[in-house]
């Protein structure tokens, strides 16, 4: 990660002119929260954009995004892990993801807890999963005021993640942190986050209307 962080600039409900403006000033790394937004925006934008699904994904949409996604963010069972493998064999690809883990004091975020993140690096299964890569760990932070809060939540899923800096896995090597949205992305990155997703800070407030 050369010690920089990589900006996904989250997109979802901007239209595509917006994306291509971005593209058109350099930028290359977008995010979508919805499988069939993406799907339209790949068909619309041009090829060599990186796309990350930072959504939560449902195993029966897995297919529509294993031909062309980048990065898978919110990983959060082995199930799920199993069929971006069988669609990355399908498509004969390597697809990058990561795991999210639950740190944030909300009932509303998904994610993984320290045993069930044990259970899946430990698997004796996981190493056949040979078109998937399990590139790091994704998490979010309390939706919340409390900087404290927020800075232990990442702090906490910091330590989490250099826990396993000696994994030697083929096909399991953590290099991406990704945590950090607009609100709370100066926190993240002083926890040592390495990948923001930033949104409104880029795009404007969203209008869910349209």
């Amino acid at each position: 990660m050369d010690g920089k962080a990589i900006l996904v600039a989250v997109s979802k409900t901007k239209p595509a002119e917006d994306i291509q403006a971005l593209y058109d000033l350099g930028h290359r790394d977008f995010g979508e929260n919805y499988v069939q937004e993406l799907t339209q925006k790949y068909e619309q934008l041009p090829k060599d954009i990186n796309w990350h699904f930072i959504g939560h994904l449902q195993s029966n949409k897995v297919k529509y995004l294993a031909p062309f996604v980048s990065l898978i963010h919110g990983v959060d069972s082995f199930k799920l892990l199993k069929e971006i493998n069988k669609e990355g064999e399908k498509n004969n690809r390597v697809i990058n993801c990561l795991l999210q883990m639950y740190i944030a004091r909300e009932e509303t975020k998904f994610g993984l807890d320290e045993d069930e993140l044990d259970d899946i690096t430990g698997s004796a299964e996981l190493k056949d999963l040979d078109k998937i890569k399990i590139s790091g760990l994704m998490g979010m932070a309390s939706f919340t005021q409390n900087e404290e809060t927020i800075r232990s939540e990442f702090n906490y899923l910091r330590q989490l993640y250099h826990s396993y800096d000696g994994l030697s896995i083929a096909n399991c090597k953590f290099t991406i942190l990704s945590m950090g949205m607009s609100a709370d992305h100066k926190i993240a990155i002083g926890e040592g986050s390495n990948m923001v997703r930033i949104g409104s800070l880029l795009f404007g407030e969203r209008n869910y209307n349209v």
